[in-house]
């Protein structure tokens, strides 16, 4: 990001990972890391099992953009019996080497009709997770106060809960 937008940054950034569950745009469970962290495998798994585990929740599927597209997540829901909603790269191909439930994925997506995919998948719900985000910046503001990577995260977590609080309100 600082060479993108040529800004001298020492601080770094935070990255949220949430998970909401798009009936309710409730978020259900937050993650925060620095900008060094990589969506992938490690925060979807983290994400899962906190709503399994603490929530009590059934997931039915996981909608989620192709930065979460790697093998371990497609076997993680496999294991987990939950429908995967991930958008697959472009260039994807179907091989014994990939999990048999993303080279089903990518038959979907590459072979047969994205847009098919995407209304079977209701991949188009993805976009409550932005709205939720771009809520939480309108109503508290793009920045942390807190100096401390650990007072950062209990920040982060105050602005969730009160997300979620106003939201029922």
């Amino acid at each position: 990001m600082d060479e993108k937008w040529n800004v001298l940054n020492r601080k770094g950034y935070l990255k949220i990972h949430i998970a909401v569950n798009i009936k309710t745009n409730e978020i259900l469970a937050l993650e925060v890391t620095d900008e060094k962290v990589h969506d992938g495998s490690r925060m979807l798994k983290k994400l899962v099992n906190h709503v399994l585990d603490n929530l009590g929740i059934m997931i039915e599927s996981v909608l989620a953009d192709g930065a979460h597209d790697t093998n371990t997540n497609f076997q993680f829901l496999e294991q987990k019996g939950i429908t995967p909603g991930i958008k697959v790269r472009k260039n994807s191909i179907i091989s014994i080497r990939n999990n048999s439930l993303r080279n089903r994925e990518v038959r979907l997506q590459t072979k047969d009709d994205l847009l098919k995919w995407k209304a079977k998948r209701k991949y188009g719900h993805r976009w409550i997770a932005e709205t939720a985000f771009s809520t939480i910046k309108r109503i508290f503001g793009e920045y942390v106060s807190a100096t401390r990577f650990q007072n950062m995260v209990k920040e982060m977590m105050i602005k969730i809960s009160l997300y979620n609080l106003f939201r029922n309100i």
